[in-house]
């Protein structure tokens, strides 16, 4: 749907390992699983072994709301494995135990092993064997293609939620504007319409740009539960993951391009808006909750900690103070097709959303994200060259190639207004 008005206004190459010495000092530690493939020895039909790297910190070992590798019923001898193109230089890893209570649980013991270019060597240290927390290894530093972690079962199944391979180094190099020649031309065409039609184009300073980087790095959300629908804390939890795996669909676009300073922008979902508490049926205090506080013939959270509302980022009336303040609403109403999004956030049906909360792709979520960060919709044109793409509404169900180079070009364009 078109965005609201306010988003106007508004080592060594190769199979081998090798010791190398430690890395300097200065040297920022940096998580190199996610630019691995994943593969393992088995995996359950409905779990993933793309969980293990996909840079998801689990809020418990039985996570529920994300995803996870396991491997009942096997038991036995299992290997989660993390492959490289090019060898990596890497010092510790983190390991979180997939631990249902049930079928699969913490494994027995459990090892870290390297590839030397023509077999598996063990990596000498000390394996915890704990839940809800990383298990962390350090070792002296090496160079390798391939780091497995082997795990001898126990009471049951055995499976893992995250693994991190820490590095001594710095991140992968930068790369610049350079989208691919076909799309030079329709991403050309598409900033001189931005330019023609947003009338405070480069005045404007809240788009989702401006809020991660005043947050210097993450997002807050609070969501607006505009329905009679009742919500448990297990349903919370999935509305908190499935909202946070779509933002970084469009985040991890990022990473490593043209100046972005960020490997991960954390999501935070800080409250709920709710006509009438009994509706949310825990009574834990997780989130700040308002009630009945209503607005636009919905529930509202406090404008006080609203950066839509406060957008100097200074909020001192909100309840807590600045840390409770929300720079989007997740706007869910009963209903409601299609959906809409700005600079406040997004609004989408609850009842879509909540039919969606396991789809890899929750297309009109993403697509109203789209406008948060400034992109427009595309009812009566197309650029050139292109066909399907998600924020032409109705053509495409994913993030494209051309909307994240669309995305990109935002940045390319406003990333000096940071000092960037």
């Amino acid at each position: 749907m078109r965005r609201l008005a306010s988003v106007i206004l508004a080592g060594l190459v190769g199979a081998g390992l090798f010791l190398i010495p430690a890395a300097p000092a200065s040297a920022a530690p940096v998580n190199l699983a996610p630019s691995a493939t994943p593969t393992a020895s088995y995996t359950s039909s409905w779990e993933s072994v793309a969980a293990i790297n996909d840079n998801i910190d689990p809020p418990s070992s039985n996570d529920t709301v994300n995803r996870r590798w396991g491997t009942w019923p096997n038991t036995g001898e299992q290997w989660a494995l993390l492959t490289w193109s090019q060898a990596q230089t890497l010092t510790s890893a983190q390991v979180y135990f997939f631990d249902d209570n049930g079928g699969v649980r913490v494994p027995a013991s459990w090892k870290l092993q390297r590839w030397t270019g023509s077999a598996y060597a063990d990596i000498p240290g000390s394996y915890p064997v704990a839940i809800n927390a990383y298990n962390t290894v350090s070792f002296s530093a090496v160079s390798t293609t391939r780091l497995r972690v082997l795990l001898q079962s126990g009471q049951g199944s055995v499976g893992l939620l995250e693994v991190k391979a820490i590095g001594e180094g710095t991140p992968p190099p930068q790369t610049g504007w350079n989208p691919p020649a076909n799309l030079v031309t329709p991403l050309n065409q598409v900033w001189q319409h931005v330019e023609s039609t947003y009338p405070n184009l480069y005045g404007f300073r809240n788009y989702g740009w401006d809020q991660v980087m005043a947050n210097k790095g993450s997002i807050n959300y609070c969501v607006r539960w505009d329905t009679s629908a009742t919500v448990t804390a297990a349903q919370r939890d999935q509305i908190h993951a499935t909202l946070t795996r779509q933002f970084k669909k469009w985040m991890d676009l990022m990473v490593g391009h043209n100046g972005w300073p960020y490997s991960n922008v954390p999501l935070k979902v800080v409250g709920w808006a709710v006509r009438d508490r009994a509706q949310l049926q825990w009574s834990d205090n997780s989130v700040d909750i308002y009630v009945n506080n209503i607005r636009e013939n919905a529930p509202q959270c406090a404008e006080p900690c609203g950066r839509f509302f406060n957008q100097s980022g200074n909020y001192p009336n909100c309840p807590g103070g600045a840390s409770h303040h929300y720079d989007m609403s997740l706007w869910l109403t009963a209903g409601f097709g299609g959906g809409a999004g700005g600079d406040w956030g997004q609004r989408i049906g609850s009842e879509y959303y909540m039919s969606n909360l396991n789809t890899d792709n929750v297309h009109i979520l993403l697509h109203e994200m789209g406008h948060s960060f400034g992109l427009d919709d595309f009812y009566d044109w197309t650029p050139s060259g292109v066909g399907g793409f998600l924020m032409k509404a109705g053509s495409a169900a994913q993030i494209t190639e051309f909307d994240a180079w669309m995305f990109r070009d935002w940045w390319r364009h406003l990333r000096s207004r940071y000092g960037v």
